[in-house]
């Protein structure tokens, strides 16, 4: 038996109504407990901010697509660049980091459990394999189902219960947590030489829209009662005036489950833009918050781009390839056989860029404008619009005007024109903060349950401690205090242990990958169904026996059973 007790903790945990108390914190083996023996060893926070381990809803750290940014950019490979220390491995990268160099640094600023954003099930063996690479963070896998032909053809045939049951038997063998659509139907289209403009327009050879497959899709995760809802892209990202087709999405999704949303959308900065080019685009920030304060069944994620080099990297393979003809930089295209695509280009955010400039603000206006933050998180869609270390400048932009005057100061003169950044008054406060890199995901994710995001007796002991009293520090004028103490942490907690004290990690990890086996009936197990099996026989380059993800990629694996009703 292990016990900690942590002393003198300004605690903010939202999910459990605590905001900035100063208590005490007991763990046993791994839990927080009630109380601890007087033996127990003892952490004095000495009144430091203290929050649960920091949660990423929407990352991109680990996978075939991964690995290639890194092939892409050696230049990257120079940066970033440590040498071993301690139990810290060596690592490299900066945009495009290693595994254990993306595990370091989520870990030395508090983040204790990371989802992937996308991973092609064909390819899940790989990421699994960078998941156990990526050693103090718990993982969790979007698993992309946007041009699955199994999925299209029960889409065009109307029948939710079959698409429930190829989700089902695809996440249980690929060991995948929830269900991703990636400008669904739109790569597909793509690989036949098409596009799609909307979402009402069919997907060549299969007759059916991404409206419909959204729809679908969305039944059939509640049918599975799937923790996490849907898992949405957009289409048309990255195209001005897009905000339409967003809203028109937004106007499909129902109000179906009573503990959490219907329609998680991500990196929405990516789709709010309004003009009908580049030259005129602008900032329709406003018009997606109506639409999701209006909405409870709907979460989103910022998308928030940073000034800087970077590397995009999605399932989205036409708007990578749309990137390459604007940027004519080194890119690369790749279809995964029946299921899906992706796309990778490296890119620079500029302040002399009035563009880049609209997408630096559209990100903060959607957390400013947005009245619930459960509805509103924070993410840059990691690497896509900023590395993931950038997280704690975003943090000070959204708890300071002043912060925002002084760098919106240094932007392209056209952005008051174009966007509102200037007239936001809002500040957010540290129990927001606490929401959008906490509870919210822990919320938005279904997770919660499993003991994230919060602090009550029998969830799981991961929290940080940051070098910020709370009290002493006024984050609207004080912002850089309010950075520099996100950077890194005076103690990062993984399960009941130390695993990084002031910007060192100090232990081995040993992560834990969440995944999902939705239970159906044996008659609508399509592993049994000849036609299902028949595309494995005919286009797929695996045997169907082969297909499944073996025990051995995850060694620590913890399986979320759920009862499908069909």
């Amino acid at each position: 038996m292990t016990e900690l007790l942590i002393r003198n903790a300004c605690v903010f945990d939202p999910l459990n109504g605590i905001r900035g108390d100063v208590m005490d914190i007991a763990i046993r083996d791994g839990r927080i407990v009630e109380s601890v023996q007087n033996n127990a060893d003892v952490i004095d926070a000495s009144g430091f901010l203290t929050l649960p381990g920091g949660i990423d809803s929407h990352s991109h750290v680990c996978g075939t697509k991964v690995n290639f940014g890194r092939y892409m950019s050696p230049e990257d490979m120079r940066a970033g660049r440590t040498a071993r220390r301690g139990k810290m491995h060596v690592t490299s990268g900066y945009y495009v980091p290693t595994t254990y160099g993306n595990s370091y640094r989520y870990s030395t600023m508090g983040y204790t459990t990371v989802l992937e954003g996308a991973m092609a099930p064909l390819e899940a063996r790989h990421t699994h394999e960078e998941f156990n690479a990526t050693p103090l963070q718990d993982m969790l896998a979007n698993t992309l189902f946007d041009g699955n032909w199994s999925i299209m053809e029960a889409v065009h045939a109307q029948d939710v219960k079959r698409a429930a049951a190829i989700v089902a038997w695809t996440l249980s063998s690929v060991r995948g947590f929830a269900i991703k659509l990636t400008n669904p139907g739109g790569t597909e289209a793509w690989g036949w030489g098409g596009d799609l403009t909307g979402i009402r327009d069919p997907v060549p050879n299969f007759n059916v829209t991404p409206a419909e497959i959204i729809t679908t899709m969305i039944e059939a995760n509640e049918l599975l009662h799937l923790p996490h809802s849907v898992h949405l892209h957009c289409n048309n990202l990255g195209k001005p005036g897009n905000y339409a087709t967003t809203l028109e999405t937004f106007g499909l999704v129902p109000d179906l489950n009573k503990n959490r949303q219907t329609l998680y959308a991500t990196h929405v900065q990516f789709h709010a833009y309004g003009g009908s080019t580049w030259r005129d685009i602008c900032s329709k920030a406003d018009e997606i918050t109506k639409s999701v304060n209006a909405k409870p069944q709907i979460v989103m994620d910022m998308g928030q781009i940073m000034f800087g080099r970077t590397m995009t990297m999605t399932a989205d393979g036409p708007m990578e390839f749309n990137l390459y003809c604007l940027h004519h930089n080194k890119w690369s295209n790749h279809d995964v056989e029946l299921e899906t695509g992706s796309g990778i280009i490296p890119v620079l955010y500029s302040k002399k860029s009035l563009v880049n400039c609209v997408m630096w603000a559209i990100g903060l206006e959607l957390a400013l404008l947005t009245k619930n933050p459960y509805q509103c998180l924070l993410a840059t869609d990691n690497p896509n619009g900023a590395p993931f270390v950038k997280y704690p400048e975003i943090i000070g932009l959204l708890m300071s005007k002043r912060y925002r005057d002084e760098e919106c100061a240094t932007l392209h003169d056209g952005i008051d024109q174009r966007t509102s950044i200037s007239s936001i008054d809002r500040e957010m406060d540290w129990n927001e903060i606490a929401i959008i890199t906490r509870a919210g995901q822990a919320r938005a994710l279904g997770i919660a349950a499993q003991g994230k995001g919060h602090l009550a007796p029998g969830a799981e002991a991961d929290l940080a401690i940051y070098p910020i009293r709370c009290d002493d520090v006024d984050p609207a004028t004080e912002y850089r205090k309010v950075v520099e103490g996100f950077q890194k942490t005076r103690f990062t907690i993984k399960r009941g242990r130390v695993v990084a004290r002031d910007g060192d990690v100090i232990v081995d990890g040993a992560n834990t990958t969440f995944w999902v086996n939705p239970t159906i009936p044996d008659e609508h197990n399509v592993a049994n169904d000849p036609e299902f099996v028949k595309k494995f026989e005919e286009y797929y380059t695996v045997r169907m026996s082969n297909y499944p993800v073996q025990d051995v990629y995850l060694p620590r694996g913890r399986c979320i059973k759920t009862e499908a009703d069909i």
